[in-house]
């Protein structure tokens, strides 16, 4: 791959930062590569300037993101737009998605150099919330799409149907869409499958349901899903990747399709998907 700028996004923890982005900065350099930071990197580092995450991806070859998988989420939906790769390094603690060690850093940097790394696609979601018969918000998400209540709120009718067939009325706390790569997130904690990144499939699982027998559901994953909430006086709210959403109205119906959008991600080559799952969900261990 031909690097001429690598851009930075990192999380704002001052001294992780401090331990890995200078050294970083000073390979970018000696390989003749620009290096473009986002503000929180050169805070950090107790240097101004930087530029807005959301302008970086269209300056640059290949994206690092330096944090855990809730830094790389954010990431995911400002590259969608421009197919610029994420090279994700691991600061955070359990790291389904930012699977690179700081050990492996530097080497998958080099076969990034000489167009010999490993990359894995995943597909997006696409979310559309419509009130009165009007589209008024659109999101796209790598992990989930979560509809829930509130803390204190009573339990919440879904009326679900998949593409145009009503399915069910589900009473639970919540409802989570999730892609395979959102599969061993939110989804998971809720009961959900583990889906393998390669399957093309969309996931929805209940939060607390009502009913024991509303179970998770595995769709194809061009199924398009439209969802209208029965919850007089009551709050509910969608939720993207858990970090951005809004509250919604009473008779509101969300819509949640694939995504014609996808994230390409620099994965280690010193491990695949089922060796991930072994280290981070301890299977095996006694």
């Amino acid at each position: 791959m031909k690097l001429r700028a690598v851009g930075i996004i990192s999380k704002p923890k001052k001294e992780d930062i401090c331990a890995v982005a200078p050294g970083l900065l000073d390979w970018l350099k000696k390989h003749g590569i620009e290096a473009v930071c986002d503000q929180q990197t050169l805070n950090c580092l107790g240097q101004k300037g930087g530029l807005p995450r959301e302008e970086i991806p269209a300056k640059v070859d290949l994206l690092a993101v330096l944090g855990g998988d809730g830094t790389l989420l954010a990431a995911a939906r400002l590259v969608h737009q421009h197919d610029v790769p994420l090279l994700a390094v691991n600061l955070g603690s359990l790291g389904f998605l930012t699977e690179i060690t700081l050990d492996e850093m530097y080497g998958v940097l080099d076969d990034v150099l000489a167009d010999r790394h490993r990359m894995d696609t995943r597909r997006m979601l696409d979310a559309e919330v419509e009130r009165g018969g009007k589209a008024v918000t659109r999101y796209r998400a790598l992990n989930d799409i979560v509809l829930h209540k509130a803390a204190l709120a009573r339990i919440v009718d879904f009326d679900v149907s998949v593409g145009g067939r009503f399915v069910s009325r589900i009473r639970a706390d919540g409802l989570i869409f999730s892609t395979p790569t959102g599969s061993t997130a939110y989804s998971l904690s809720a009961g959900g499958p583990i889906v393998l990144p390669s399957v093309e499939a969309m996931v929805m699982t209940p939060i607390a349901p009502h009913m024991l027998t509303n179970r998770p559901l595995v769709m194809p994953g061009e199924s398009r899903i439209e969802v209208q909430m029965h919850n007089p006086g009551e709050a509910v709210y969608v939720t993207v990747d858990g970090q951005v959403g809004e509250e919604l109205h009473n008779g509101d119906r969300v819509r949640v399709s694939k995504s014609d959008r996808v994230i390409r991600l620099v994965v280690s080559p010193n491990r695949d998907y089922f060796q991930v799952l072994r280290s981070k969900l301890h299977w095996g261990e006694r």
